[in-house]
């Protein structure tokens, strides 16, 4: 919701914003959630952010995220965050299922280790989408798309 934008635009944390309009953080996130605002609520938010409330009354009532027209840094950023969120999301897959694997293996053959080798396999998987996703190892990033594409058009850079 424009809420939100305004309020990643500034930098400001929720709690943050939420001492400087004398709103509570539960109204500020169903606020960004998009539930509608009470009259008084819009008042206090134009203030902090300086807008009209009528700017605030105007955002659209859709929280599909693509509908919102975002930054090219704020996509980024988003992207950013996406793609943290899906590491640690399959970190915590390859934790489990591992520890199920050696749990399973301990307790039908504990002469035979052979849970290592799904282990290392998908480990190294892990691995590689934790490089890329903390951009640690830049092989294959935007710049070197780019000029990749730009190679192919013949273009110089």
């Amino acid at each position: 919701m424009i809420v939100r934008k305004l309020r990643l635009q500034r930098g400001w944390s929720q709690e943050q914003l939420s001492q400087m309009s004398g709103l509570s953080i539960r109204t500020i996130q169903r606020i960004e959630r998009g539930q509608k605002a009470g009259l008084e609520s819009l008042k206090s938010l134009a203030a902090v952010f300086e807008v009209q409330v009528s700017d605030l009354q105007k955002e659209p009532e859709m929280n599909n995220e693509q509908d919102i027209k975002l930054t090219q840094d704020e996509q980024e950023a988003l992207d950013y965050v996406r793609g943290i969120k899906g590491f640690y999301s399959h970190l915590l897959t390859y934790v489990l299922v591992i520890g199920m694997l050696f749990a399973i293996n301990l307790f039908t053959s504990p002469d035979d280790i052979w849970a290592w080798w799904p282990a290392m396999g998908w480990g190294i998987g892990l691995a590689i989408q934790a490089l890329n996703t903390f951009d640690l190892v830049n092989f294959f990033n935007a710049d070197w798309e780019k000029k990749q594409v730009e190679k192919r058009l013949g273009r110089k850079l």
